[in-house]
C-alpha cells in the first residue's frame, strides 16, 4: 500500500479537524491517533509508541512541548512533520522546535473557507538561507491553496491590490469554490463579508516579492495610539523572544492623551531558581524599547498565570481588552 500516514491530533475534534482532515488520512490509509488530553508527556508518549509521521496542533501546543520536564520528553527518531494554524506562529517558537525534529508547515483559514486557505509552501532556495530566517518564512501565511480561485491583500475602499513590497497593508481577500454563499439568515452579515465577489477575512496583510501572503494583525485588533497604527503581532513576535516569555498578548486600553495604547498581557516561564515573580513590568518595557519604535512600545504589562484561550487554543484577547478597560 506504500507510506501510511500516522496523524496525532492535538485540537479538538470538531470544526475541520472532523469534517475534513481525519477522513483524509483514513482515505490515505492512514492511522489516526486522537488525545483526549495534549499534555507533554501523552504527546512524547504517543509520538514515540506509535510512530507519529505527522502532527496537528496550535501553536499553543508548541509550549507545551518545550516545556516538558526531562522525564516527560521521548526521543524524537524520525522527523514529524506539523501543520500548524490557528494563530500566527511566533518565528521564535518555530525556530526552537525544529532542532527536537519537527518540521512545521504554517496553514492558513477561518470557518466561511472551509478549512484551510493558504499555506506557507516551502521553496527549495529558502534551504540555503541561515536557520533563523527559515522561522521567519514559516511564519508567513503563505499563497493560496487549490481549491481557492485567489487571494489578494486590497484596499476595501478601492478594492486595489496593495504594492508586493512586504510593507503596505491592506485587508486579506479571497474567493473560490470553498467559500460560503452566505451566512444563515442574516444578509446584513452576508452583505459587509462580500466585497465584490470577495471574502473580506477581516486580517490585515502585506504581500511580499514572492507572492506570499503574512498577517500583520486583525483589523479590530489593530491599535491606533496617538495617530499611529501598531500591529499587536509585530510586538507578540518581539515579546516571544524574551527568554522568560510564556505566552504573550497585546491589546488597546484606554489612554487618556493618546486615545489608547498599547498593553501587554504575559504569562511567563520559570527561572532558573524557579521563581515565576521575579520578573518586572520595567524589565520587559526596557527590553522592548531596545527592540521596538517607541510608540509601538507597551504602556502596560500585566502578568497573568495563563492566558484565556478558546477550545482550539487562540487566545480570546476580547476577554483581555476587557480586564484591560479598568487598567491606567
Amino acid at each position: 500500500m506504500g507510506f501510511e500516514p500516522v496523524y496525532l491530533w492535538c485540537l479538538p475534534m470538531f470544526h475541520c479537524n472532523g469534517w475534513t482532515f481525519t477522513w483524509g488520512v483514513a482515505a490515505r490509509g492512514g492511522i489516526n491517533v486522537c488525545m483526549r488530553s495534549p499534555t507533554a508527556s501523552e504527546i512524547y508518549r504517543n509520538i514515540s509508541t506509535n510512530k507519529v509521521t505527522h502532527m496537528c496542533c496550535a501553536p499553543t501546543i508548541f509550549n507545551i512541548i518545550l516545556e516538558a520536564e526531562p522525564h516527560e520528553r521521548r526521543q524524537i527518531r524520525t522527523p514529524v512533520r506539523v501543520l500548524t494554524g490557528g494563530a500566527p506562529p511566533p518565528a521564535s517558537l518555530l525556530e526552537k522546535m525544529e532542532p527536537l525534529g519537527f518540521h512545521i508547515t504554517h496553514a492558513y483559514g477561518l470557518t466561511e473557507a472551509t478549512g484551510p486557505a493558504l499555506v506557507c509552501e516551502w521553496q527549495t532556495q529558502w534551504n540555503r538561507l541561515p536557520r533563523e530566517e527559515h522561522a521567519k518564512l514559516k511564519a508567513r501565511q503563505g499563497v493560496s491553496i487549490l481549491t481557492l480561485a485567489d487571494a489578494d491583500v486590497k484596499n476595501l475602499e478601492t478594492m486595489t491590490s496593495v504594492p508586493r513590497d512586504g510593507k503596505t497593508m491592506g485587508e486579506i481577500v479571497i474567493r473560490g469554490s470553498s467559500i460560503m454563499k452566505g451566512y444563515l439568515k442574516n444578509k446584513e452579515a452576508t452583505s459587509m463579508a462580500f466585497k465584490n465577489g470577495w471574502l473580506a477575512t477581516g486580517d490585515v496583510g502585506v504581500v511580499h516579492p514572492d507572492g506570499y501572503l503574512e498577517i500583520k494583525d486583525r483589523s479590530k485588533d489593530v491599535i491606533i495610539s496617538g495617530g499611529e497604527n501598531i500591529n499587536s503581532v509585530e510586538v507578540e513576535s518581539v515579546l516571544y523572544r524574551h527568554p522568560r516569555v510564556l505566552e504573550a498578548a497585546v491589546v488597546a486600553i484606554p489612554h487618556p492623551r493618546w486615545g489608547e495604547t498599547p498593553c501587554a498581557f504575559l504569562a511567563v516561564r520559570k527561572s532558573s531558581e524557579g521563581n515565576m515573580d521575579d520578573i518586572k513590568e520595567g524589565e520587559i518595557i526596557v527590553y522592548c524599547r531596545k527592540n521596538l519604535p517607541h510608540f509601538m512600545v507597551p504602556k502596560k504589562v500585566e502578568f497573568l498565570s495563563e492566558l484565556p484561550k478558546t477550545s482550539t487554543g487562540k487566545i480570546q484577547k476580547f476577554q483581555l481588552r476587557e480586564m484591560g478597560r479598568n487598567l491606567v
